[in-house]
């Protein structure tokens, strides 16, 4: 297969951090060995460091790990959809009611981590199914145009961001 980088008119800027925070090499063994990161990462945590939020108002490790799991499925399902040449204009989504209403400090961190290993299974099993000429498809995802080749891109960076957040913000407190 050959996944190669997104170029700018592929993607509307909002998306552009995602891919630039992507970084370099084969997007589907970073995938890869990111999953092994947030294994590591959310494997070392209690459920009581799962609750912890670095300030009022912000989100949970536990809200964090299934948000990057509810934001993969959403993509993953935009790059099912647009790889298979499926022109219909794509909803977009507010992170912050699907937080809500997933109550995640109610889950363990054991059972959130599974899911998120299960997500992202999943979708290194699609992004490796799809063909080659379906890359360059191209649809629309909240009224933005977007080819199905930025999106393993964009899974990559959105969970590079929130890993880099955690890093800064989280677990400084919790050592």
């Amino acid at each position: 297969m050959s996944l190669t980088r997104p170029l700018p008119g592929e993607y509307a800027e909002g998306y552009a951090t995602y891919i630039a925070e992507a970084g370099e090499g084969d997007v589907l063994a970073l995938l890869q060995a990111q999953q092994e990161e947030v294994v590591a990462l959310f494997g070392g945590l209690s459920d009581a460091q799962g609750g912890f939020r670095y300030a009022p108002g912000k989100w949970s490790l536990k809200d964090l790990l299934l948000h990057l799991s509810d934001t993969e499925r959403i993509f993953a399902y935009r790059c099912l959809r647009i790889g298979r040449g499926d022109t219909t204009p794509l909803a977009g989504f507010d992170e912050d009611p699907y937080a809500t209403a997933a109550q995640a400090d109610s889950r363990t961190m054991a059972d959130l981590l599974e899911d998120w290993r299960a997500v992202r299974t999943a979708s290194l099993t699609l992004f490796r199914s799809l063909p080659d000429a379906a890359w360059g498809n191209q649809g629309t995802t909240n009224n933005r145009p977007i080819t199905a080749r930025c999106i393993p891109y964009m899974v990559l960076g959105h969970a590079a961001h929130h890993l880099t957040v955690i890093r800064e913000r989280y677990l400084p407190v919790l050592k």
